[in-house]
């Protein structure tokens, strides 16, 4: 009789494995995230490891004796991918890019290979989704490519190391990790052991050979990426596709980064070529701005070291229930409902009788404390019913006391406002020493939040 297979049980979420199925998982506390899966094979010991070096031939060695070489980063030619990668792609790094279905992973990654291949690297775009064919037509319509870009259709990860190990190339995208297969791992491709497995193939395989590869992963309704949460920890650099689908703009976040920061954004714009850069997101999102309009403010937020003016806009209203709704949109509800308490205690606006409806204009998320004081002046100009000069721009973080507290980069946010011709800045009075020399626009320094409402009615 033929052995049965041994089976383990996996969690979804983080990777723990356990010979019995258990409700909660107790790495990660989530409940219901146990799958039934057939374990890997074996490895014969000294045959793992990156490099696919024998144990025997291993030795530490100082840090000192390793060089870095001169050429530590490969530019993509897209500025604002290079900005969240932190100056370009490194040799033998290892990325992951998620998004949701059609936000433009695909097309992204399509146009790094451009980039790089008309600048002279060596490209392998294998995918598991597409046929040749399917791809041929999607890059027409980006643009003219050249012989170093090679394509390969392909999901068994051995065929494709023989592949990289005969091409070499400097870059590699693997298009999508759900699709590719381990034969030693008998579980569906997709599953918690191929892909955990599938990345570790990888991992060796950039690491060993110093190839740069990009995962391209899917995302589950959550928003986070398909399988366990094991692969993000294995992966060097972790990017996400932020923005509605639906909308021409993207927003591609850093969430983590070995390389370098991961405070910095890129912002596109989906046209019919592909994905174009847009290099002033200030302006981008302050286009179609309404005039006149109560309940909206110009907020500076800062994304890493860029600063981007956004437009925060809430409405408030009669409540005709018992219990009064909040809604937020773009920003942390409980930061709303947080800003709304302290508005009612220490500046007497009576907002307990009152819906108020919170909006980040855009659809972009942000949750720096520095966009509280425009929070909270768009609730009080939409309760008052009290238009806000449409030059004024308000940035400040907003304590459980009423006060106006500090902000970083305070010259920077000035410098930004006074660029798309904004005249006035209200700030917090704390940070007047830094932007005190900055002239053409107008300073209005606030303590705390009684005294912004009454600056900013002064028009």
């Amino acid at each position: 009789m033929a052995k049965a297979k041994k089976t383990a049980f996996f969690c979804q979420n983080c990777g723990y494995e356990s010979a019995k199925w258990m409700g909660q998982c107790p790495a990660c506390r989530e409940w219901n995230t146990f799958v039934e899966e057939p374990t890997a094979a074996k490895t014969p010991a000294g045959t793992q490891g990156i490099g696919n070096h024998s144990a025997a031939g291993r030795k530490p060695v100082h840090l000192t004796e390793i060089s870095t070489g001169k050429e530590e980063r490969i530019p993509t030619g897209i500025g604002e991918l290079d900005r969240v990668l932190g100056g370009g792609i490194v040799p033998g790094s290892l990325t992951l890019v998620g998004g949701d279905p059609g936000i433009g992973k695909s097309t992204l990654l399509l146009q790094v290979c451009r980039m790089l291949s008309t600048a002279g690297h060596q490209v392998l775009y294998i995918s598991g989704e597409e046929s040749l064919r399917q791809i041929k037509l999607r890059a027409v319509r980006i643009g003219e490519f050249n012989e170093n870009l090679s394509l390969l259709c392909e999901t068994n990860l051995d065929i494709i190391r023989a592949v990289m190990e005969k091409e070499k190339p400097e870059m590699a995208v693997i298009d999508s990790i759900q699709t590719m297969y381990n034969e030693e791992v008998s579980s569906a491709p997709g599953s918690v052991s191929q892909v955990r497995e599938s990345t570790n193939v990888l991992m060796q395989i950039a690491k060993g050979m110093g190839i740069s590869i990009f995962i391209v992963g899917h995302v589950t309704k959550d928003g986070n990426v398909a399988g366990p949460r094991v692969l993000e920890h294995m992966v060097d650099t972790v990017l996400y596709f932020e923005g509605d689908r639906h909308a021409s703009y993207r927003i591609l976040r850093g969430v983590k980064n070995r390389f370098g920061s991961t405070n910095e954004i890129g912002v596109f714009e989906m046209q019919t070529e592909g994905l174009v850069e847009v290099k002033n997101p200030s302006e981008y999102m302050l286009n179609g701005r309404p005039e006149g309009a109560s309940g909206s403010v110009v907020a500076c937020s800062m994304e890493g070291t860029r600063p981007i003016l956004i437009e925060i806009q809430a409405l408030v209203c009669h409540s005709n229930f018992g219990i009064p709704r909040r809604t937020a949109a773009g920003c942390d509800f409980n930061r709303v409902n947080l800003l709304m308490a302290v508005l009612e205690k220490r500046a007497r606006v009576n907002l307990s009788t009152s819906d108020a409806y919170v909006n980040i204009a855009g659809g972009i998320k942000m949750n720096e404390p520095a966009i509280d004081l425009g929070i909270a002046l768009a609730v009080v100009s939409s309760y008052k019913d009290q238009v806000i000069d449409e030059k004024t721009v308000v940035f400040g973080e907003v304590g459980l006391s009423g006060e106006v507290r500090a902000v970083s980069m305070a010259e920077q946010r000035v410098l930004e406002a006074k660029k798309l011709g904004f005249e006035r800045v209200i700030l917090p009075a704390v940070c007047m020493k830094s932007v005190e020399k900055i002239g053409g626009i107008a300073l209005i320094p606030v303590e705390n939040i009684q005294d912004a409402i009454l600056r900013v009615g002064k028009n």
